[in-house]
């Protein structure tokens, strides 16, 4: 990473990586980090820097080799814990990830980001209960940012709960307008309830650069099928397949709202019954 033998000083080398990091340019950054690093091995800075930005870029054995040598220096640097939890859930190193957020926890009870990491780690291992508790935490210690709110609003609606995860979302879209993913969700809980009306009012108001994901072709042809939309929703459905045939044939061949279609050829087609 960088080149060797850099003239700039430390502080130089963290400012262009700092600007780097705030361009979305992860891998220069990651780059200047580790010159700085060779000039100074114990900047913990630097090293913290560095290893988000290779967790950013998926070097996550990298990105722990970072985080551990901040540990040596700070046994207790709850963001370093927490970080390091990051790459090892992504490497498939669950018990340990977790560890890690516990400790970090332990370390810092006010780490906002070690609740919703652990959340979310729970939320994977199917303990839906356990995820609500560490993102009502991480609500509870940074209630400005939405991530912990609108994951909330997600594993509700995976316990059916859609009138709860409704509320969630429709609080983070208010708080942020800019969230199109909250402003999507509020119309897949929607539909969830029966108010398919609704829904597809506020698919329309979504940015457009999602209307061609395949989750929202997949929600629009769904409402429209309840709403009895028949040649709308198979024409949305078609698009939805073409993105993603095995994942949407299986969506269809469950949902209710297709019922009156399972006679229609080019519906029997797609859902191979």
């Amino acid at each position: 990473m960088g080149l060797f033998g850099s003239k700039k000083n430390p502080d130089q080398l963290m400012h262009e990586a700092i600007t780097m990091v705030r361009q979305n340019q992860p891998k220069k950054a990651a780059s200047r980090f580790a010159e700085v690093l060779r000039q100074e091995p114990e900047n913990t800075e630097a090293l913290q820097g560095c290893g988000l930005a290779l967790n950013q870029i998926k070097k996550y054995t990298d990105a722990i080799t970072c985080f551990d040598r901040i540990l040596q220096i700070k046994p207790d640097d709850a963001p370093a814990l927490n970080n390091k939890g990051i790459a090892l859930a992504e490497l498939g190193n669950i018990q340990d990830a977790a560890d890690c957020y516990t400790r970090a926890i332990e370390a810092d009870p006010k780490y906002a980001a070690s609740y919703f990491n652990n959340g979310v780690l729970l939320d994977k291992l199917r303990d839906q209960e356990g995820a609500l508790q560490m993102l009502e935490k991480a609500i509870t210690m940074d209630p400005k940012k939405p991530n912990a709110l609108f994951y909330k609003g997600i594993v509700l609606g995976k316990l059916k709960k859609h009138d709860d995860a409704l509320a969630c979302f429709t609080k983070v879209y208010k708080k942020h307008p800019q969230h199109h993913d909250a402003l999507f969700q509020k119309g897949i809980q929607m539909g969830e309830l029966g108010r398919h009306k609704e829904a597809l009012n506020i698919f329309d108001a979504v940015n457009p650069a999602y209307r061609d994901n395949v989750n929202m072709l997949y929600a629009v042809s769904r409402s429209m099928a309840a709403l009895e939309r028949y040649p709308e929703a198979m024409g949305f459905l078609k698009r939805a397949f073409g993105k993603n045939p095995k994942m949407v044939r299986q969506w269809a061949r469950e949902e209710k709202a297709f019922t009156l279609l399972h006679n229609d050829s080019k519906f029997r087609a797609i859902a191979k019954i």
